[in-house]
């Protein structure tokens, strides 16, 4: 009988043969998606208060069901100037039991524009350009052709695993854009925002059997408002829409600011249709902002994770510029 650690080798092998060689690829996600904005939309790029903006983030799931959990970690800096903007990312993802990986390096421009006087009606178009690496480790993998009955049935890795694969390592070019529209107007009550964004707009081919599996385009829809209740209290709805190929996932949100003298708290729940829910904590003092989070589990996979899903965990840095007369900036979304 196959060894329990087999026996999620096998399952992990499974999902990564249907979901990351030979069919279209899809795109990993964070539940705290607007935390890191240049992962979200090009268009966010330099859209902040500050001199500068340094962020980091980490994310681990699916640890109860696989040997290997899926991790995610990310670094990313810009910088406004002017009307125009710059940064750049970092992004690694690593799942399974073959170490299945895919490092993304993106460089990242926009530019901001308003379209009346009073400058509340905001406009802000990004583009993003770069390169995904993508490997997997063949060698950790466990193979049908590997199975032996021999001491009650096992692996045995040093046996010919019967495949032939094309190469373990390839690049890809990557070139995502972006654009969001927000009303800055902040004395006001409700200030809403919305912003649109596609990814993988070459759809370059990926494959490691040297076959034609383009990755399709990721297409992403956000929104939300920033509601001002009191002068210490802030609610936040937001909606995240987003669709590649067969793959949709929607977000529905609300995030609670409560201003503190020296300091905002934040708190919220996250809707993940038919997948996750959510809920998210997070502290703001000075030029820092720290989140952290956690997924429970609610779909039909639920019955073998314990309702277990992911932890994630994020920081910000931006350092402020001092203005007599702030015209205030977009929303923190």
């Amino acid at each position: 009988m196959v060894r329990l650690k087999n026996l999620y080798n096998v399952l992990a092998l499974i999902s990564f043969i249907l979901v990351g060689i030979n069919s279209n690829a899809q795109d990993f996600h964070l539940s705290q998606h607007d935390a890191a904005p240049l992962n979200l939309n090009p268009a966010l790029v330099g859209q902040f208060d500050g001199k500068y903006r340094i962020h980091g983030h980490y994310r681990t799931q699916w640890g109860s069901l696989s040997s290997k959990s899926y991790k995610t970690g990310a670094i990313s800096f810009d910088m406004p100037f002017d009307k125009m903007a710059f940064g750049a990312q970092i992004i690694n993802r690593r799942a399974g039991a073959g170490d299945y990986n895919a490092l993304g390096i993106l460089l990242n421009a926009g530019y901001s524009f308003t379209i009346d006087q009073a400058k509340t009606h905001k406009f802000s178009i990004g583009l993003q350009a770069g390169a995904i690496q993508k490997s997997v480790n063949f060698d950790q993998l466990y193979f049908e052709e590997q199975y032996t009955t021999v001491d009650g049935g096992s692996f045995d890795q040093s046996l010919p695993n019967g495949e032939t694969f094309g190469n373990s390592s390839f690049w890809l070019p990557d070139v995502n854009v972006g654009v969001v529209y927000y009303y800055g107007k902040d004395p006001m009550r409700i200030n809403p925002f919305i912003g649109v964004s596609a990814f993988h707009l070459t759809q370059p081919n990926e494959t490691f059997y040297g076959e034609k599996s383009k990755l399709p385009i990721r297409y992403i829809a956000h929104g939300g408002a920033k509601v001002n209740l009191s002068e210490k209290i802030q609610l936040m709805p937001k909606l995240l829409f987003m669709r590649q190929e067969n793959a949709q996932e929607i977000n529905y949100g609300l995030m609670l600011h409560y201003h503190l003298k020296g300091a905002i708290v934040l708190f919220g729940p996250t809707y993940r249709s038919s997948d996750a829910f959510i809920l998210e904590a997070g502290l703001k003092i000075g030029s820092y902002e720290a989140k952290i989070g956690y997924d429970f589990n609610t779909s039909e996979l639920s019955d073998f994770s314990d309702g277990k899903g992911g932890f994630e965990i994020s920081l910000t840095y931006i350092p402020r510029i001092f203005k007599p007369n702030p015209i205030k900036n977009c929303p923190r979304i």
